[in-house]
């Protein structure tokens, strides 16, 4: 799914099983999920496996979830490429997610691709893309999930402020802060409800806003040297029965991983053939 939106540079961010600072914060965040079950959790497993055959970094961060590292991924090699020469600077990040909450982070150079239909298709995100399907800017975002709240993520928000009333607010005071410096501006029954909720708002804000500074080394050339039909990827792929996948990727020199495979031996580049008996079972990993 990520083909349609690869350029030069690929990471990747996962969860860590430990607590987050937003759990410690708050103990009935995202108390509702169930359990990862075995299967799923076998199946990530796999993906590190994959994504370090294909050579491609994996950042994670125990205390923080993935949000927050490609937050600070995102805004930290939009602002260092500044400093790198033109033809190495980086113009453009693209975060392929179906969270929301991500749209808080696009600006000029950061976009957001969500894919939809079974993750056969997908649609770009930009500022303006943001601002015609919810009438706010992508970092009002923090705003209206501090008012609103989050079922997904189980946190409340203001109690009786719904999305129309946030929009109506934000569209006319920009942010939760300003609203609390206008209450006088705003009705009676609209007014009590922020009153008496300005502290679940205070708390809400705070578990909506991703990290942008989590401490990470960012490497750029590791990001750079992936190599999805790498001998290393046919490989794997055989040892896990994904043989059909072998038809949808190609090696940084353009040649297909599954023409690489003859006779269910591995011959990468036409050098080195290595004898690898294909599995009984066929499986699939994306």
């Amino acid at each position: 799914m990520i083909f349609p939106v690869v350029k030069n540079h690929i990471a990747v961010c996962f969860d860590r099983p430990e607590e987050t600072f937003r759990r410690k914060k708050y103990v009935k965040y995202q108390a509702q999920r169930p359990e990862m079950d075995e299967f799923l959790s076998s199946q990530i497993t796999k993906m590190h496996d994959v994504l370090e055959s294909f050579g491609i970094p994996v950042y994670e961060k125990a205390g923080f979830e993935a949000d927050d590292l490609l937050g600070t991924i995102s805004q930290k090699i939009t602002k260092e490429s500044k400093k790198l020469r033109n033809k190495e600077q980086i113009n453009e990040v693209v975060i392929v997610t179906g969270d929301r909450d991500i749209f808080q982070l696009i600006n000029e150079k950061v976009k957001v691709y969500v894919p939809v239909k079974g993750l056969k298709e997908g649609k770009l995100y930009g500022v303006e893309e943001v601002e015609h399907e919810f009438d706010f800017k992508p970092i009002q975002m923090i705003d209206y999930k501090s008012l609103v709240g989050d079922p997904s993520d189980n946190y409340p928000g203001v109690p009786g402020i719904g999305p129309k009333t946030a929009i109506t607010l934000l569209s006319k005071y920009k942010s939760k802060s300003k609203i609390y410096k206008h209450l006088e501006e705003i009705s009676e029954t609209t007014r009590e409800k922020l009153k008496k909720g300005k502290d679940m708002a205070d708390m809400s804000y705070e578990l909506a806003t991703i990290k942008t500074d989590v401490p990470i080394k960012i490497d750029l050339k590791k990001m750079e040297d992936w190599d999805l039909g790498s001998r290393e990827a046919v490989e794997l792929f055989m040892s896990y029965g994904f043989r059909t996948l072998l038809n949808r990727i190609t090696n940084k020199n353009g040649i297909n991983a599954n023409l690489q495979v003859v006779d269910n031996n591995i011959a990468v580049n036409n050098k080195n053939p290595k004898e690898e008996k294909m599995p009984n079972n066929q499986g699939s990993l994306f």
